[in-house]
Parts: C-alpha cells; sequence; structure tokens
C-alpha cells in the first residue's frame, strides 16, 4: 500500500480519497489516505505550514505502522518532508518535487499554477530559469475555494493566460487541482503537457513500490 497524506481536514470521504483514487487509477496501486486534524483550510502559508509539521509526521508514522511501503506527501510544498523522512524507514514523496522533476525532464518553458501569493519554494528551487510565469487563479487564496462551482473555470483562465506568456508546460502548485479534476479538463482543451502534482507523485510512489515488491 502507498500511504497518503492531505494537509487539509475533510469529513467527505469521497475529497479525502480523491488523491489515493488518481494514483490506483493511474498505477494499479491500492492506497490509504489520511488527512491531518483541526486545518479545514489546509496549508496556505508559512504560519499554517508550521502548525502541519508535527501533524503530518505523527501520521507518516502511523502510515508506517499500519503496513504502508511508501509515503506521499500530498501538497505541492512538500510540507515536513525532511522531518518525516527522519521519523521513518519508508520512501517519503512529496508532490511538489515530484511534480518539479517531471517538468525538469521535458526541460521546456514552464508556467506554474498555485494557490498561494508565489509558488511553493521547492518548485522555484528546482525549475528556476525554466519558469516563465507564476498564475493563481481569481478568487482562489486556499485549497476549499477550488471547490466552489467557478474554481475549475478560473483554473483554466489562469492556464491561458501562462501560455500567453510563452509556458510551453504547466505544473500544477497545488494538488487541490487534482481534487477538481482540472488536468483531465485542460488536456481536452490544451496541447500542452498538463502535469498534475498527484499523478505525478504517484509515479515516483508507484515505481518504488513495485520494485520492494518484486525485491521481495
Amino acid at each position: 500500500m502507498i500511504g497518503v497524506i492531505r494537509v487539509f481536514t475533510t469529513e467527505e470521504e469521497e475529497i479525502l480519497e480523491q488523491h489515493g483514487k488518481v494514483i490506483s487509477e493511474c498505477y494499479g496501486i491500492s492506497t490509504v489516505n489520511k488527512c491531518i486534524p483541526n486545518q479545514p483550510l489546509g496549508i496556505f502559508n508559512d504560519e499554517t505550514e508550521k502548525i502541519a509539521i508535527p501533524k503530518i509526521v505523527e501520521l507518516g508514522k502511523r502510515l508506517e505502522q499500519e503496513g504502508c511501503k511508501v509515503i506521499t506527501i500530498s501538497c505541492a510544498a512538500d510540507p515536513a518532508i525532511e522531518e518525516l523522512r527522519k521519523e521513518v524507514a519508508i520512501p517519503v514523496i512529496g508532490a511538489g518535487s515530484a511534480a518539479a522533476h517531471t517538468a525538469l525532464a521535458i526541460g521546456q518553458p514552464v508556467g506554474i499554477l498555485g494557490i498561494t501569493e508565489t509558488a511553493p519554494s521547492v518548485i522555484n528551487n528546482l525549475l528556476g530559469n525554466l519558469i516563465v510565469g507564476y498564475q493563481q487563479p481569481e478568487g482562489v487564496t486556499n485549497t476549499t475555494d477550488l471547490l466552489t462551482p467557478t474554481g475549475k473555470e478560473r483554473g483554466v483562465e489562469a492556464v491561458n493566460k501562462l501560455i500567453d506568456q510563452g509556458a510551453k508546460v504547466i505544473v500544477f502548485a497545488c494538488t487541490g487541482f487534482s481534487t477538481i479534476g482540472l488536468a483531465d479538463l485542460l488536456r481536452q482543451e490544451l496541447d500542452v503537457p498538463i502535469i498534475d502534482a498527484v499523478e505525478a507523485e504517484g509515479l515516483i510512489a508507484s515505481t518504488l513500490y513495485k520494485q520492494q515488491a518484486s525485491n521481495a
């Protein structure tokens, strides 16, 4: 099993399991999905990330104890990734670094779509000069804003602006875009690679999982 850590709080089973569902459907591996407590708006600034770090670490340790062979932190800022890696003996994959490395492999100008004022530092640091633009959908400041009727529409508008800025690849700097299925919509309308951060973390996590299974 792959353990998927969601960095916001929800009691809606369908939303909680959405990222694991993406990974299972893409790569054929079962997942277990858990969310951190008492953060219904998730992580959207330095303060909320700091509060979330110990919660993510505890959740990751519990997933390892429950038998998960790989953990993904399903947030594009890769919160608590170094802290958790020190506490568990299994691989920990971050959505942000996974998405950025995928774009780096393509090597074309990158447009980044996120929900904060600037892109997560892990993505900026990895992609550097490949970045030609960053857009935050209008009216979207946290992951729950994406679940509104206009969330998907605003996302499409922002991506079109990135393409106008010269982007040849689009990177999602928020895993909430996976929750609303934005990648599938964009792929139907646009002829540029769309890097969904959940798909990217799932690709790396599933590769590691399958290798472990073949060695068992």
